[in-house]
């Protein structure tokens, strides 16, 4: 066996499974692999003592790890609700502060809150609560009048609040005065058209640990690791950004993609600037993040399979897994009620990649921007809304539907960039990886403590996929 010394467990809790990597930090490489069911609504720690019994068998026991590190997306993440002022400013700010760090969005609210609006946010149920709104030095009222409504409200989960500094001391004390948990952040917009969603994005993650992990049962598994650093989708985004930029000794990929199909969201990473391809493109809207991460909750594969088929169509999915509607249906209603259900027979296999497929384009084609043409006074003008993914170099993709796919490249195939949809920035002729190990939130999770290995652990578990666009065919090298 290896040097226990040097090896390292890193665990996903994920929504459907739990799975497990032992990895080599001297050789940068996966030498146990293991996975249980998600068992989050019983016991989490009998989901992860099933996988630490299949590690243990194949690695011959377990060994002493230097570092046994966690995230989580089990029971689909963070459940989070962001308010803001202005729908299209600092609410469009407070959304991607709360996507790229792991949340799953489950509302946006701008302006004054009404009591119908309060009414809402309670019947969402929010694990966490983003509130900002204003420039520093700006408008003060909204923000203040939403902190008293909140606070006069039966709302019971912790409030990250990042708004105008000049009023976040008095929305804090309206906050303090009813009981309610409040963490203070830097305002996601300090000035007009300037996001700085960083540190809500830290205090998101902060939140994730302290609260999340107990409210899902997690820390009931304490002894068998050292921390749940951050939620899954997070640790991705984490390796998606070092694989990009890469380390000190090792070059990065540069700009790239990852797309993550889960059992309860499929998820969008992209690191890049995105900006306009060409200079009399115009750019409308708020600056892209260069790590930017979409989430989709209504495209989760074994949570919401169902919602794949009614927003692609079921014909549609019908057609791609070459089996009748009323079968398809009957396989539906199959998933839903056995969401651990791994595909045991061709048409579930057939199945699973039609709804990864369109998973994938429809997630992608949300997370891109596009670009269209509008009359000035001036004349005409293409202006681009988003960010511009058609020059990206790499387009990764990973999660079960992909790994465990036969052929991975038509089911990718779904976010390239389509002629018979010029407005949509896709990406257009980009190299395909496959995450055949499951590696990205592991890379994530070893980005800070070991970059060097968490590179090296990417580099060598990405498989490339020869392409060939007419015939459809792919290998893998």
């Amino acid at each position: 066996m290896t040097n226990s010394g040097s090896l390292a467990l890193l665990i996903d809790f994920g929504s459907t499974f739990t799975k497990l990597r032992a990895v080599d930090l001297d050789a940068g490489r996966i030498v146990g692999s293991s996975q249980g069911p998600s068992t989050v609504t019983s016991d989490v720690t009998l989901g992860l003592k099933a996988a630490l019994d299949d590690l243990a068998r194949k690695l011959g026991g377990l060994p002493c790890f230097r570092h046994r590190l966690a995230s989580s997306s089990a029971a689909g993440g963070l459940r989070m609700v962001t308010v803001g002022l202005v729908k299209d400013l600092t609410a469009e700010a407070a959304r991607r502060a709360a996507l790229g760090a792991g949340a799953k969005l489950v509302g946006t609210f701008a302006y004054r809150l009404t009591r119908s609006d309060i009414e809402a946010i309670l019947g969402l149920r929010p694990d966490i609560l983003l509130l900002c709104g204003g420039t520093d030095g700006g408008n003060a009222e909204v923000i203040l009048q939403n902190a008293t409504m909140l606070s006069a409200s039966e709302l019971a989960c912790p409030i990250v609040l990042a708004g105008n500094r000049t009023a976040v001391e008095e929305a804090e004390d309206r906050f303090a005065a009813t009981g309610k948990e409040v963490r203070v952040a830097d305002n996601v917009m300090p000035e007009l058209n300037l996001l700085n969603i960083d540190p809500a994005r830290s205090a998101i993650r902060h939140v994730f640990m302290e609260r999340i992990v107990h409210a899902k049962g997690i820390d009931r598994a304490a002894a068998m690791f050292d921390a749940v650093l951050m939620p899954t989708p997070a640790a991705v985004l984490e390796g998606a950004r070092l694989l990009a930029r890469g380390t000190a000794k090792r070059p990065g990929l540069g700009d790239l993609i990852v797309v993550d199909v889960g059992g309860a969201t499929t998820d969008v990473h992209s690191i890049c600037t995105g900006a306009p391809a060409r200079p009399d493109i115009l750019l409308h809207g708020l600056p892209e993040p260069f790590a930017k991460r979409t989430v989709e909750g209504d495209l989760g594969m074994r949570h919401n399979a169902a919602a794949i088929a009614e927003v692609a169509t079921l014909s549609a999915i019908a057609a791609t897994a070459g089996l009748s509607e009323p079968r398809v249906t009957a396989l539906l209603r199959a998933l839903a009620a056995d969401v651990e259900r791994v595909p045991a027979t061709l048409e579930e296999a057939m199945l699973d990649q039609a709804l990864a497929s369109a998973a994938i384009g429809l997630a992608v084609r949300r997370h891109a921007g596009t670009v269209e043409t509008v009359y000035t006074a001036t004349g005409p003008r293409v202006m681009q809304r988003g960010k511009d993914l058609s020059g990206v170099t790499t387009l990764i993709g990973t999660g079960g539907p992909l790994v465990h796919a036969a052929d991975p490249l038509p089911i990718l195939k779904a976010a390239l960039s389509d002629p018979a949809e010029p407005q949509s920035l896709r990406p257009a002729q980009p190299r395909i990886l496959i995450d055949r190990g499951y590696v990205l939130y592991a890379v994530g999770l070893l980005a800070e403590r070991e970059p060097e290995v968490a590179m090296a652990l990417a580099t060598s578990h990405l498989h490339s996929i020869a392409r060939s666009f007419t015939g459809g065919s792919s290998t893998a090298a």
